[in-house]
């Protein structure tokens, strides 16, 4: 039998009492081609947009780097400023999503690659500086990785993260010195909490380092249920704390893709687990002054998965 879960969220969120709190801000991650077909296609766009609305997804991390040999925001900026006028009219968030498996970007955070880092932040903070407000990034999100390195490992770990961090901090310098306003932050794996660096004369855990230097984080909080050992809250417990503390933001990010290990992805739990599970880390997170929503990987991903026939699944 084919679920109600294979229409969507549609009826869950009209099924809602008129005096429930808005649902917190949901964003996709939305990789290279999906974003230059969003950006070159006005009909895909439209058709996006559509889709999105009604599940409460507000904000897209757009692709904005160059793909195939093509660099869009710098040969045809006209695109990207099309596409982000039409998504706020619409009352919808656009950022910047910079790294790629493509680009092999995890390098970046090696000196001989810095120029290129900053090369890529810049033509985004030059983009905004170009075009009038209607059509700005409202942020960027940085995936940035040092840990798919093949360096990574325990003796080389504290130095590439050392590498992240002066990667992050040249950024952000970029940005302070445009006099930039868009909300910059990284994606991140919520164990840096775990490793203990030191960096410009203190030690602290990554986390809070990296916490300091952005606007926001996105804690890449892998995980299939919202409670207990072992879980999204108990993986972006220090994160939000932390944040609390020094006036930031933490988006919490979930992966739906498929993934070997299980616990990490609700590809397998499905829509309707997903939103139960999802629902018990806003009730839990809501009055959290730095919490802001979540970060869902990925879109593509997303509706492939959406469209799956699921089974209804038991309450947990």
């Amino acid at each position: 039998m084919r679920s109600l879960w294979a229409g969507g969220l549609v009826w869950l969120m009209c099924a809602l009492p008129a005096t429930a709190a808005s649902p917190a801000s949901r964003a996709f991650w939305t990789w290279e081609a999906e974003s230059y077909a969003l950006v070159e296609d006005p009909a895909v766009a439209e058709e996006a947009i559509a889709y999105l609305k009604p599940r409460h997804v507000d904000t897209l991390y757009l692709y904005a780097d160059a793909y195939q040999g093509r660099n869009l925001i710098v040969e045809q900026p006209q695109l990207y400023r099309a596409f982000i006028e039409r998504m706020h009219a619409q009352g919808m968030k656009v950022y910047a999503l910079l790294g790629s498996a493509y680009l092999n970007t995890e390098n970046y955070v090696l000196p001989s690659h810095r120029a290129q880092a900053e090369a890529m932040f810049r033509r985004v903070v030059e983009y905004n500086a170009s075009v009038p407000e209607t059509a700005r990034f409202d942020g960027a999100n940085l995936d940035i990785e040092p840990h798919i390195l093949d360096a990574w490992d325990e003796d080389t770990r504290e130095g590439l993260l050392a590498g992240f961090l002066d990667m992050s901090d040249a950024l952000m310098q970029i940005k302070h010195a445009h006099g930039a306003t868009l909300s910059v932050g990284p994606a991140i794996p919520f164990w840096l909490d775990g490793i203990e660096l030191e960096w410009k004369g203190r030690r602290r855990p990554v986390s809070e380092h990296t916490i300091d230097l952005y606007d926001y984080v996105a804690l890449m909080d892998y995980r299939d249920k919202a409670e207990g050992s072992d879980s999204i809250l108990s993986h972006a417990a220090s994160e939000i704390a932390y944040a609390n503390q020094v006036g930031r933001k933490v988006v919490i990010g979930l992966e739906v893709s498929p993934n070997e290990i299980d616990k990490v992805t609700f590809d397998e739990e499905g829509p309707k687990v997903f939103e139960q599970e999802v629902a018990k880390v806003e009730r839990a997170l809501r009055k959290e002054p730095s919490f802001a929503g979540f970060a869902i990987h990925h879109y593509r991903a997303w509706r492939r998965w959406e469209a799956r026939e699921w089974d209804p699944a038991p309450a947990r």
